[in-house]
């Protein structure tokens, strides 16, 4: 196996993550609500009362790159996935989401933290089939 120590970034890595914590915590303090992207965004239309907070949220991921891009270059991304492939990715995770009532940030960042067994569990999925995914990728589908 080799490890790329030109993706190997600890500092940012760490200070993404403290981050995306504050802004769980300050969302559940602030508003009572849980970090879930998929919730914000699914209650988003229509517009419940008093979802304004959705709104911002979103807004505020939108704008985290441009405001990052401030300080220090955008990391170069390559997808290496035809449209077809990556409108069938994000058609699999939508279906994922809603039968796990919710998705990664919900339940691996809010659930986790919280010691919800059904976020536990539903983590340990995800991981589980990404473990799955990426193997066959590399090692059955490459053959």
């Amino acid at each position: 196996m080799n490890l790329d120590w030109s993706a190997f970034t600890p500092a940012p890595s760490a200070l993404g993550g403290l981050l995306i914590g504050a802004a769980a915590v300050l969302l559940m303090a602030g508003a009572g609500r849980i970090a879930g992207i998929s919730g914000i965004l699914g209650g988003l239309w229509p517009m419940e009362r008093g979802g304004s907070w959705r709104l911002a949220f979103l807004l505020g991921l939108f704008a985290a790159p441009w405001l990052y891009r401030l300080g220090a270059a955008l990391p170069v991304i390559a997808v290496e996935a035809g449209t077809t492939r990556l409108i069938a990715a994000g058609l699999l995770v939508g279906v994922g989401t809603r039968y796990a009532s919710g998705c990664t940030s919900g339940h691996g960042v809010c659930g986790v933290a919280r010691g919800s067994p059904r976020s536990l569990a539903a983590t340990a999925l995800f991981m589980a089939a990404g473990f799955g995914v990426v193997y066959a990728m590399r090692h059955l589908a490459a053959g």
